[in-house]
This record gives structure tokens, C-alpha cells and sequence, in this order.
């Protein structure tokens, strides 16, 4: 009998480019599993304790410290050093009591450190929603997760109130909804993939053309130097309306 599903290796040079990884020191490299982050947008835990933080030298030692309920993501212990990290995801190491949120960068994605408080929730973008039964709306969001929605009223008038490309603010580890961000003009964003990836700024602009699909119209952003950049609104991540809800590095602050 043939085996069944992919590969659970994975060799180095076809590792995404933003892995800080030698490419031919050794052939093989810690596949991320399954889960909820694609393989190109995703790092595994051993390479976050191994390569970037330098807290192991070996896939041993970053192990050995996972297994131990060392490390956090999203508030809730991860055993599994193969465990996919992604965007907007917050790893927290008990030991060390150092936390880290992953954003987008010039190269793919970082780590950047953030406070214990600024640990206790993470932004997640609405990508789907689903009604699954009256007064309930399920929204599917970026991170794989799903949450619930409870609308009270005979009409349920505010089941409108989520839509698409809207960025909510879930507690940690709780995941309950803190705060709603609606996807429009004057908000602060950061550009999430495309050749301006990891670029801060104001939305300025958000095309609105009949017949084209949403995720598809031209959005343009404002950083504090009035450059600008243009991209689609499916590459745009809103953080804020009146000011950004989460610490950014500070080459790319806001005034």
C-alpha cells in the first residue's frame, strides 16, 4: 500500500526565503506542521528558539525546552517544536518572562518584543463569516481560528456589525472579542505581503469599482514621511483607528 499524504521533511534551499537559515551548512530543516498557518507564511517553533532567538543550538535543545511547557502562543502552552507560528502571533517564553509578537517585515516576517500587558490580546483579521444558525454568525479568521458571535434581538439587527477585511481584538488566552476595527479610511494598517510588505501607515484610499471583487480593489497608504504605497486590499492588515493597538518597530513608527 502506497503512502498517503505529503512529505514531512523538508530541505533547506526550497525553505521560504525569510527563514534566518544556512542553506547549505547542513541538508535538512524543521518542517512546520500542519496547522494554522501556510508553510510560506509561517515559521516552526524549533527555528523561532534555534535560529532567531538563539536560546538552543540544536533541534535537541529547542525540544527539550518546548516539551517542558516553556513556551507559550496565543496564551496557551505548545509542546510540539514543529508547531507553525504566523502572523500576529504571540509567543511567550515563561522562563526568560519575554514575549514577542510576529509582524510582517521587508524580508517576510520578525519577532518584535512586546510588554507582558500588550501579551494579553492579539489582532486577528475577519477573512470569512458564516451564519450557522439564527442570532449566531461564525467568523473565520486569519489564524485558522474561528469565533462565535451571539446577536440578542428578535430581528438581529446587528448581525451585519463584522464584515470582511475587519480586524478584531480577542483576548488572550480567552479569545473573546475586546474590540471591533472596521476596514476604512484614516485607519492604520500594515502591508502584509507584495513587494511593499512590512511598510506602516494611514489608508488614504480604497478603491471602489462595481463588478470587482472586494479583496481585489487598489488601496493606498500614508506613512509619517507622506511616501506612499499602493497595493490590494486582500495585502492590507488594519491595527487602529485613532492609533495603532499594538507596539510596530520603531523605524517604521507613526506620528
Amino acid at each position: 500500500m502506497g503512502r498517503k499524504g505529503g512529505s514531512t521533511g523538508l530541505k533547506r534551499k526550497p525553505a521560504p526565503r525569510f527563514w534566518p537559515i544556512h542553506r547549505k551548512e547542513f541538508l535538512w530543516v524543521v518542517k512546520p506542521s500542519s496547522g494554522p498557518h501556510s508553510l510560506k507564511n509561517c515559521l516552526s517553533l524549533a527555528i523561532v528558539l534555534r535560529d532567531i532567538l538563539g536560546f538552543a543550538k540544536t533541534r535537541k535543545e529547542a525540544k527539550t525546552i518546548i516539551v517542558q511547557g516553556k513556551v507559550h502562543v496565543d496564551g496557551r502552552v505548545k509542546r510540539e517544536d514543529d508547531f507553525p507560528v504566523g502572523l500576529m502571533d504571540v509567543i511567550s517564553i515563561s522562563d526568560i518572562d519575554k514575549c514577542f509578537r510576529i509582524l510582517p517585515s521587508n524580508k517576510g516576517l520578525m519577532l518584535h518584543p512586546i510588554s507582558k500587558e500588550e501579551s494579553n490580546f492579539k489582532l486577528c483579521r475577519i477573512e470569512n463569516k458564516k451564519i450557522v444558525q439564527k442570532g449566531r454568525t461564525q467568523l473565520n479568521l486569519h489564524d485558522g481560528s474561528n469565533i462565535l458571535v451571539k446577536f440578542v434581538g428578535p430581528e438581529n439587527s446587528q448581525a451585519d456589525t463584522y464584515e470582511t477585511m475587519d480586524t478584531v481584538k480577542i483576548s488572550l488566552p480567552e479569545r473573546q472579542i475586546l474590540e471591533q476595527i472596521k476596514m476604512k479610511k484614516k485607519d492604520f494598517a500594515v502591508i502584509t505581503s507584495g513587494k511593499n510588505i512590512g511598510r506602516y501607515g494611514k489608508i488614504i484610499d480604497i478603491e471602489k469599482t462595481k463588478g470587482k471583487k472586494r479583496k481585489k480593489a487598489l488601496v493606498t497608504i500614508e506613512n509619517e514621511n507622506g511616501d506612499r504605497y499602493q497595493t490590494i486590499l486582500s495585502f492590507i492588515f488594519a491595527i487602529g483607528e485613532e492609533r495603532p493597538l499594538i507596539s510596530i518597530p520603531e523605524a517604521a513608527q507613526i506620528v
